[in-house]
């Protein structure tokens, strides 16, 4: 199997449009490897949590300014909230 790479296209959002964001912040997460990755429950109940959460605002973190769904599917992260939720 070939090694996959995450590459950084180093553009700004609103240079691209909005759709390409998107489908690149899903491409990061499925490249990421399976020692780096949260498992499928993990990831989803990660998501559950955020969605409650009323830092939540359009996909982002108002605590850090993450995209939720990236932050969610790595396994070493964690909520940044002070009173963590995962």
């Amino acid at each position: 199997m070939p090694d996959t790479q995450r590459i950084c296209r180093k553009c700004l959002l609103r240079d691209m449009p909005e759709e390409a964001y998107f489908q690149n912040m899903y491409t990061y997460i499925a490249n990421l490897s399976e020692d780096d990755r949260a498992s499928d429950a993990e990831y989803e109940r990660r998501l559950v949590l955020c969605r409650e959460c009323d830092q939540l605002l359009n996909g982002m973190c108002r605590v850090c300014g993450c995209f939720v769904e990236m932050r969610a599917a790595i396994a070493v992260r964690h909520c940044p909230g002070v009173e963590k939720r995962w």
